[in-house]
């Protein structure tokens, strides 16, 4: 697969994006992942498993590909994290992470 490479910037420091031009889509468990809303991609396939993940309200596997737009509801012990995907990016600075997704 290729994949294009072009640079951002934001305030004082440059960003380099990787973009699949064949749709941008990724597998559930290595978005979750790169976004930093679970910190492991095991952990991700766990959640994933126990149905606790949903893309567009659907129970979803790690397997399930994720697209811009998609709405991502996560269910943690006492609360849901509900997140709409606004980018797809194979890898992503830290600090950065957060500007994949807007919480809803």
């Amino acid at each position: 697969m290729s994949c294009l490479f072009f640079d951002i910037k934001l305030g004082d420091r440059i960003l380099t994006d990787v973009v699949n031009p064949i749709g941008g889509n990724m597998r559930l468990d290595k978005y979750l992942k790169v976004s930093r809303l679970i910190k492991r991609r095991s952990v991700a396939n766990e959640a994933c498993d126990a149905g606790r993940v949903t893309i567009n309200d659907k129970v979803a596997k790690a397997s399930t590909e994720v697209n811009i737009g998609d709405v991502i509801g996560i269910k943690y012990a006492e609360k849901t994290v509900t997140v709409k995907v606004v980018r797809i990016t194979e890898s992503i600075h830290k600090e950065d992470a957060k500007d994949m997704y807007e919480l809803m």
